[in-house]
C-alpha cells in the first residue's frame, strides 16, 4: 500500500513538474504550437496536449483560433499578485517620500484587492491641514481616481469587477455603467486619471498607474489634496510629477 502510494506522488510530482514546464514554455514564447512546446521540453504532443487542456480549463493559457497558445487572464493575475508581493511597497517607500515633499500633499500607492482599491503605502505631509489616509483602508474602484486601476485590466477580468449597482458619495459620482464604460476608456487614452469630488466633495484626487515587468498595470500612484487649494495649474503638475514616480516605481519593478 505504501509503495503504491509513493508510486502515485511520484506520478503527481512528475506531472506537475511537467505542468509547469509547459506553462513557463508559453510564458516565453507566446502564440507557440504544442509541437513547439513538445520539442522544447521533450515531451510527447498527447501528454503536452493534456496539459494544456488543463490550463487552459483553469485559465492559465487560452487557445486561438490558430491553435496556437498564449498566458490566459488567469495568469496575468497570479503574476500581478507576484509582483505586488516580492518589491512593490520596498521600491515605492522612498518614491511616496520624495513626491510627498515636492508637492506637500499626501502621496499614497493602491492595488486592486478584492475588487476594490487597497492602499498599501503612503507618505503624509507635516502640514496640519491635509488629507489623512491609512495602509489597508480600501475605497470602490469605480469612484475616484483610483479608477484608473480598473482602466487598464483586461475586459473580461474589468467587467467582472464593475458591481451592478454603483455606489453613489457625491453628487459627482458616476453611478451609470455606460457612462463609467466611457470614463475609463478616457482613462486609457489619458494615462492617468482626475477625481474631483467624486468621494468626497473637499477632494481632489490624481493618479497615474505603476507597470509590471510585463507591461500590465500593477498599482496606481497618487496624490490627494484639499480642493479649495488645489488649482487647475496644480493638477497639471501633479500629473507630470505622478508619470515620473510610476515611471520610476515600475523601472525598479523591471519595466
Amino acid at each position: 500500500m505504501n509503495e503504491g502510494n509513493s508510486a502515485l506522488r511520484a506520478n503527481f510530482i512528475q506531472s506537475l513538474d511537467v505542468g509547469i514546464d509547459v506553462l513557463m514554455a508559453v510564458a516565453k514564447h507566446p502564440d507557440i504550437r504544442l509541437s513547439e512546446i513538445a520539442r522544447n521540453i521533450c515531451e510527447t504532443k498527447p501528454r503536452i496536449l493534456r496539459m494544456l487542456r488543463t490550463l487552459e480549463r483553469r485559465g492559465l493559457v487560452r487557445r486561438s483560433s490558430e491553435g496556437t497558445y498564449r498566458l490566459g487572464n488567469t495568469a496575468i493575475v497570479l503574476g500581478t499578485a507576484a509582483s505586488t508581493q516580492v518589491d512593490l511597497v520596498r521600491v515605492a517607500n522612498p518614491i511616496l517620500e520624495s513626491l510627498s515633499q515636492k508637492v506637500n500633499e499626501t502621496t499614497q500607492l493602491r492595488i486592486i484587492d478584492n475588487g476594490e482599491s487597497l492602499c498599501i503605502a503612503k507618505f503624509e505631509p507635516t502640514r496640519d491641514l491635509r488629507v489623512h489616509c491609512m495602509i489597508g483602508r480600501r475605497r470602490p474602484l469605480h469612484a475616484g481616481s483610483y479608477k484608473v486601476l480598473l482602466a487598464f485590466l483586461p475586459p473580461q477580468i474589468q467587467a467582472q469587477l464593475i458591481p451592478v449597482t454603483l455606489e453613489k458619495f457625491t453628487s459627482r459620482t458616476i453611478t451609470n455603467r455606460a457612462q463609467l464604460s466611457l470614463e475609463l476608456q478616457r482613462i486609457r487614452e489619458a494615462g492617468y486619471c482626475v477625481s474631483r469630488g467624486e468621494v468626497s466633495d473637499q477632494l481632489v484626487s490624481v493618479s497615474v498607474p505603476v507597470l509590471a515587468f510585463d507591461g500590465s498595470v500593477i498599482a496606481a500612484v497618487n496624490i490627494a489634496a484639499p480642493a479649495f487649494r488645489t488649482q487647475e495649474s496644480d493638477i497639471e503638475r501633479y500629473i507630470g510629477l505622478l508619470k515620473d514616480a510610476a515611471k520610476e516605481i515600475s523601472k525598479g519593478l523591471g519595466w
